[in-house]
């Protein structure tokens, strides 16, 4: 059984025990999450698709911890002016394991 659910405006796919990275969520390392943004339902019997989402289906996980992307150097230059600025960025996320789907 596998899943469609989109989270913090991204879409995953997902399946019992996966581990993911989503956006940053504001939860503890431990606590439980529902997920009610389920777009599309996959199984043995067949496909279940919503019109936008699924009513009265959701997902559930456990917040692993937080960690952070890999650094993004932003870089702008403009020749013959002497303008030179050099950014970085991390992106926080939140690793979160898939414990049911409903």
């Amino acid at each position: 059984m596998y899943a469609v659910v989109e989270i913090a405006g991204k879409q995953y796919k997902i399946a019992k025990n996966d581990k993911i990275e989503v956006p940053s969520l504001s939860r503890k390392e431990g606590e439980k999450v529902k997920f009610d943004k389920v777009l599309l339902i996959g199984s043995d019997k067949g496909i279940k698709v919503g019109n936008p989402v699924l009513k009265g289906s959701a997902v559930e996980a456990t917040v692993i911890g937080d960690t952070r992307a890999d650094k993004v150097i932003v870089f702008k230059k403009k020749k013959r002016k002497g303008y030179r600025v050099k950014r970085g960025h991390r992106q926080g996320l939140t690793k979160i394991e898939i414990t049911a789907i409903a």
